[in-house]
């Protein structure tokens, strides 16, 4: 089932229990733009509403980069005063954020190049699997460029701080093994193996409990805050919401019965 993102060049998709969404740009290989970051937020609206959907999938189209980071070709149209650059900055940091606190698990399927701004999309997603020809970086410091605490933060979050110096000291690039060998991506595939593993993966995810993996989540979320800042009572709701609900009864009934349980997601 297509959704309509208003832009061709964001699609999406429903497929195999999970939402799939393609950057499709990729004359400029897949560089963001306005109306493609509105396509993701009514991609990802649907996609977190609709049950049936356990996973969302985040990709590239064609085989030479995942996303390369803004179109600059528009900054000309949507970032020529103090408040157009305002308003974009809003909509991109605001949808981006929707990415990263949504509940359900979120997978960024790589090929190709993943620099900069792509980077910091695929960070925004919990798992990251990328094909062997795959090439990472953050040239900030050849362009001159200050990355806030936030995006600072996430990238210390998973490679931690030693990697993340030198991924910005350097401002050069990587390939897949050492991305693996920081921590910055979970799995390697060659690329005629990427996206049948990342389906195959997807259907694993979608067996699971999603009030399980929802819980899990939320709780990964807060434990990535500081300390004063941690919703401990949010960690403690979600997962008696587990206990109370009937997958729970479904996972245990499954167990003794000796059969693969039927969840749904209640």
């Amino acid at each position: 089932m297509n959704i309509d993102t208003k832009t061709e060049k964001l699609q999406a998709h429903k497929e195999g229990g999970a939402g799939w969404i393609t950057f499709n740009n990729p004359a400029k290989r897949n560089a963001m733009s306005y109306d493609m970051w509105l396509g993701l937020d009514i991609a990802l609206d649907d996609f977190i509403a609709d049950t049936n959907v356990r996973a969302i999938v985040l990709k590239g189209a064609g085989d030479k980069a995942f996303v390369s980071g803004a179109d600059i070709s528009e900054f000309k149209e949507r970032r020529a005063t103090p408040e157009a650059v305002a308003e974009y900055n809003k909509v991109s940091v605001t949808i981006a954020h929707k990415l990263l606190t949504c509940t359900k698990p979120t997978i960024a399927m790589i090929r190709g190049f993943c620099m900069g701004g792509g980077l910091g999309t695929a960070l925004t997603c919990d798992l990251r699997i990328c094909s062997d020809d795959s090439r990472f970086g953050v040239p900030a410091g050849k362009l001159g460029v200050g990355y806030k605490y936030s995006a600072l933060k996430r990238l210390n979050d998973i490679v931690g701080p030693a990697y993340a110096a030198e991924i910005f000291y350097t401002a050069r690039q990587f390939d897949a093994q050492e991305a693996k060998d920081m921590g910055l991506v979970n799995r390697v595939l060659p690329v005629s193996e990427l996206e049948n593993y990342v389906l195959q993966y997807v259907k694993t995810i979608s067996a699971n409990a999603p009030l399980t993996l929802k819980a899990v989540k939320v709780c990964l979320s807060e434990m990535g805050k500081d300390e004063s800042h941690r919703d401990l009572a949010l960690c403690e709701r979600v997962v008696e919401n587990c206990f109370a609900s009937e997958d729970y009864a479904e996972g245990r009934t499954a167990f003794m019965e000796k059969r693969k349980p039927v969840f749904k997601g209640r």
